[in-house]
């Protein structure tokens, strides 16, 4: 959980500080998670971060059936269930919260995101590491791999915001940590891939292509990467 919650921690107060430096048209770019724009990216983005905290106000459910690894299942990705996702962060983003959008700064984003994500980790410091929660999804996860996932998607978000923004990738040591040991199952890569933790959570997640070298030292090695949707 340490590790963990460090990871969570980092990259949110990063992601926060690039907030504080957006415009309003920043919020209208485009991004590679279609058809959301930055805006809309973000609202996504935010309302995970946040999910903890509600989880943890529920009663706990029984055992623990599944990881972070296997939260990032096929399930998650089905067409349905994109759609709900999409209509969600749009929806927030259309209703403006307490101020319109159009109105919004980068310091109001950055303040809202604050109060979200700071409010999960007090939710998670209130309660053990082994503490189970139950998702939206219906998994039964212990409340550090639930947390785990939400440093993939503020991380990995990240990256797609970075992109959006014409930034180069502020991704945190600690986040990287996380997501690497992640992707690959805790596994060694092989050294001849020169991949550092971006490059390899870059091809993973498929924000770059794979040569067929790399696809064959990989499976020489037996590491087969974990893949969302896959």
């Amino acid at each position: 959980m340490s590790l963990v919650r460090s990871a969570f921690y980092d990259e949110c107060e990063r992601l926060g500080a690039v907030l504080r430096t957006l415009d309003r048209s920043d919020l209208d770019r485009p991004t590679r998670c279609a058809p959301w724009t930055v805006a809309d990216l973000l609202a996504h983005v935010r309302t995970g971060a946040g999910r903890l905290a509600d989880m943890l106000a529920a009663t706990a459910p029984g055992p623990a059936q599944v990881d972070a690894a296997g939260y990032f299942g096929a399930a998650k990705f089905l067409p349905q269930v994109d759609a709900a996702r999409i209509a969600a962060a749009q929806g927030e983003v259309s209703a403006g919260g307490v101020e319109p959008l159009a109105e919004r700064t980068g310091a109001m984003l950055d303040a809202d995101f604050d109060r979200t994500w700071r409010a999960t980790l007090t939710a998670v410091d209130a309660h053990p590491a082994d503490r189970v929660v139950r998702t939206r999804h219906g998994d039964a996860m212990t409340v550090t791999e639930f947390l785990r996932t939400r440093v993939v998607e503020v991380g990995v978000h990240g990256l797609d915001l970075a992109e959006a923004l014409n930034r180069p990738p502020w991704l945190t040591p600690t986040a990287a940590q996380v997501i690497a040991e992640l992707l690959t199952g805790g596994q060694a890569l092989p050294v001849g891939l020169g991949w550092d933790r971006l490059t390899l959570i870059r091809k993973a997640t498929g924000r770059s292509p794979r040569s067929l070298v790399e696809q064959h030292a990989l499976d020489t090695a037996g590491i087969r990467l974990l893949a969302f949707g896959g």
